[in-house]
């Protein structure tokens, strides 16, 4: 990455617009299809989902409650009025990668990007993470974190190992593998069948897009941490399920998890 990293402590109060971006997709389609899935966070999700209808790109937004049983479904349904959002929910708690599965049945735009629904990430980088798939430079592209001990050395280590894992066994050479900040061609998703349900839905997309030879182009984005007494959901066994998962898919055949392969 040539760009320096944005500061951690970015807050989410008023921030600059982002960069004016096009409106429209190749084709005057949705351009952008934003995948938000959520579980128990009642008190982020209305300005999760405010923050993510301000940016300036023609875009649909895909919420997927993944069994709340905080309010947060009820908070949603306040932002039904917005013509771009669409609702899902799952009677019980199924895990991250499951509710992107679900949202993806649906999903229309050219392009997609995981959005988390904890404030950790804010959507006025989205013209970042868009700019080398609108310029053809890739089909998938990570936002870097300026990551720091501070939010809690565990967490840190644990995403740095992750990392280094992930370019021993796959060659990939990037930053940051387990950054909630994901863009891609929508086509790209289509190619690979998902199966992970739980947060390893980060080590399954990387390791099987990897496996296709496609290059992870990366940004630097801002990034404002949540802490586990701050309501930060992952936990030890998570870890072990993404390595677990990374070690998995380096070896089992493509042609397995390969849609056009598979088909």
């Amino acid at each position: 990455m040539s760009a320096a990293h944005a500061d951690a402590s970015t807050s989410w109060g008023p921030m600059a617009q982002p960069a004016a971006a096009p409106r429209l997709g190749i084709d005057g389609s949705v351009l952008l299809s934003v995948i938000v899935p959520v579980y128990n966070e009642a008190q982020s999700i209305e300005k999760v989902i405010s923050a993510v209808d301000a940016v300036p790109l023609a875009k649909e937004i895909v919420v997927v409650d993944d069994g709340s049983t905080d309010g947060t479904g009820e908070k949603v349904r306040r932002c039904r009025p917005l013509a771009d959002l669409q609702v899902l929910r799952h009677p019980v708690n199924r895990g991250k990668a499951a509710a992107i599965r679900s949202a993806l049945k649906l999903v229309r735009g050219e392009f997609v990007i995981i959005q988390d629904a904890d404030l950790e990430y804010h959507p006025s980088d989205y013209p970042a993470l868009l700019k080398p798939l609108l310029e053809g430079q890739t089909n998938a592209v990570y936002g870097v974190r300026s990551d720091h001990p501070s939010r809690g050395l565990r967490l840190y280590l644990g995403a740095k190992f992750l990392t280094l894992l992930t370019n021993l066994l796959y060659r990939c050479h990037i930053h940051d593998e387990a950054t909630g900040y994901k863009a891609f061609h929508r086509n790209l998703l289509q190619r690979i069948i998902l199966e992970r349900d739980g947060f390893d839905f980060c080590p399954e997309v990387t390791a099987k897009i990897s496996r296709l030879g496609e290059k992870i182009h990366e940004v630097p984005i801002s990034y404002r941490p949540r802490l586990e007494d701050q309501g930060k959901k992952l936990h030890w066994t998570d870890g072990i399920s993404a390595i677990w998962t990374l070690i998995r898919y380096r070896f089992v055949p493509r042609k397995s998890f390969e849609r056009v392969a598979r088909d």
